[in-house]
């Protein structure tokens, strides 16, 4: 039976290694569901970079960009982390070029896998309906926060972890330590929540909306896949 695996923390990466997995890259407060909401409503691409500067330079090449530091919308961009922000009708066919403070530092640290794709509670089953199709272990690896453990992370990979059960066998324990946690949260996951360090962290920027939002259960059918680059819907 094939595996799955959950990192963490990206600090943790040299600990698993990601040749031949599915990678499932999840970052809830904000970035991957902000990615996924993005492609629910028409955006072309998103390409994923870890520096600033680097995202910067793609708005000569004719993306927008788009990015935040600290929870906080970089100043001269045209897009901040919000997945309100990605709902505006007149993104649809854009390109954008994206840089966060962990989830595209986490996407960096997958290169190599057999495939990268974004996972977040809004698009839960369709993730799960893509991998179960897939011949590979699977590697959920959690943004975190600047190299430390997050709950909402943690619980999205044992919620997917729960969704595949029967299907692929625990690595290890960090699998069934995640899916005993999302067991824990589910009947009240925003409640659970509440606690975290990055929701008080979000809460300090009066974005309540956004972290509810974040934590809709299959919102969305699209799997964001990484593809020469760059981030595309799965036909």
């Amino acid at each position: 039976m094939k595996s799955i695996d959950v990192c963490v923390s990206p600090d943790l990466m040299h600990l698993y290694p990601v040749d031949g997995k599915s990678v499932v890259v999840v970052d809830i407060l904000r970035a991957t569901s902000s990615m996924v909401t993005a492609f629910a409503h028409g955006v072309k691409s998103i390409y994923p970079v870890a520096k600033l500067d680097d995202c910067r330079a793609m708005k000569s090449k004719g993306y927008l960009i788009a990015g935040e530091r600290e929870g906080e919308k970089v100043a001269d961009f045209d897009l901040g982390n919000s997945p309100f922000e990605y709902m505006a009708p007149e993104l649809r066919g854009k390109q954008i070029a994206l840089t966060t403070t962990n989830g595209t530092q986490a996407i960096a640290k997958s290169l190599g896998a057999t495939e990268i794709i974004i996972g977040a509670f809004l698009n839960l089953s369709a993730v799960a309906d893509h991998l179960i199709n897939s011949n590979n272990d699977i590697l959920v690896v959690c943004a975190g926060w600047k190299g430390k453990v997050n709950l909402e992370d943690t619980v999205f990979a044992g919620a997917l972890v729960d969704k595949l059960s029967g299907k692929f066998t625990p690595a290890c324990d960090a699998p069934l330590a995640a899916k005993h946690l999302y067991t824990s949260a589910k009947t009240d996951l925003i409640g659970f929540l509440n606690e975290s360090s990055h929701v008080k962290r979000l809460n300090k920027l009066n974005i309540h909306d956004d972290m509810k939002f974040c934590c809709t259960i299959d919102e969305y059918r699209v799997v964001p896949v990484l593809v020469n680059g760059h981030l595309a819907v799965k036909d």
